[in-house]
């Protein structure tokens, strides 16, 4: 298997590049302004925002498969624009795409989303992933497109990261008690990408953790495992601020669970173990004990 994933500095980046090597891919990875460190893999770098760059990266590369792990947050050039681009160089080269997008292209309004939700975003961000994965679906019908949610993993996520600082200083932001998400480990997401880029299916995918909960028990999971006094955390409601963006979103990932291999935790279950050793599915359609 020759990859190429897209965004291969970021954090589940870093995490794709890091399996991908280990299972022995040949791996290719781009970055916008610093390439990764993990060797075994070559970097190039790439502007989704300019004209024909995505084309040159991907001859010269010529992967079978392409993964865009991008974020690009609210930058509609990149996270929408430059998803459009990817797919048509991908549809035209005939590689495998593997598209990843958020629980945020929701507003929150039913709760509960299947793979067959349509997208109805509340925030710029969840506009231009709602644009990007509609499009890819359009551009590259034979594409998957994986919706996520918040990614937890190695100490070193957004959110985990900000319950450090949270726990040293309190006055720096706040943990909302009524945002609700469905966290997922960056190994388990990046094992079912990976999975999902070996096999030829096509559509929506949902890969998110099994259970529930705010951003501030997330907080408090967090806290615990990594001997922080949870009692430090603030917390508080999104309802009662001015931060834009949907309450409640729980992603059902049950239908994709039937056909992708690696079992995707619960973050009860994933944060219960107190060491950062390394957890990592197979590919090969095998889940680890």
């Amino acid at each position: 298997m020759k990859v190429l994933i897209i965004g291969g500095s970021g954090f589940l980046g870093t995490e794709l590049v890091r399996q991908a090597t280990a299972a022995g891919w040949e791996t290719a990875a781009t970055y916008c302004s610093r390439p990764g460190t993990i060797p075994g893999a070559s970097w190039h770098r790439l502007d989704l925002r300019a004209t024909g760059h995505v084309d040159e990266v991907l001859a010269a590369v010529a992967p079978s498969a392409v993964i865009n792990a991008t974020s690009g947050n609210s930058d509609w050039a990149v996270t929408a624009e430059g998803s459009i681009r990817l797919a048509m160089a991908a549809t035209k080269r005939g590689c495998r795409l593997v598209h990843v997008s958020s629980d945020a292209v929701f507003s929150g309004s039913r709760i509960h989303y299947d793979e067959t939700c349509l997208p109805d975003p509340i925030t710029p961000y969840g506009a231009a992933k709602a644009a990007a994965e509609t499009a890819v679906r359009l551009l590259a019908p034979a594409a998957a497109v994986a919706r996520t949610s918040l990614i937890i993993g190695h100490g070193t996520s957004v959110h985990e990261r900000m319950v450090h600082a949270l726990a040293a200083d309190a006055h720096d932001g706040v943990l909302f008690t009524d945002d609700i998400r469905c966290p997922v480990h960056v190994e388990d997401l990046a094992s079912a990408l990976r999975q999902l880029a070996l096999s030829d299916q096509a559509g929506m995918f949902h890969l998110a953790g099994a259970d529930a909960l705010s951003r501030y028990e997330l907080g408090v999971l967090i806290a615990q495992r990594d001997g922080l006094d949870a009692t430090r955390l603030p917390a508080g409601r999104r309802a009662d601020s001015l931060v834009p963006g949907a309450l409640d979103v729980r992603l059902d990932s049950s239908a994709t669970q039937r056909c992708v291999p690696t079992r995707l935790r619960g973050v009860r279950e994933f944060l219960q173990a107190r060491s950062h050793e390394s957890r990592v599915p197979p590919a090969d359609g095998r889940d680890s004990p």
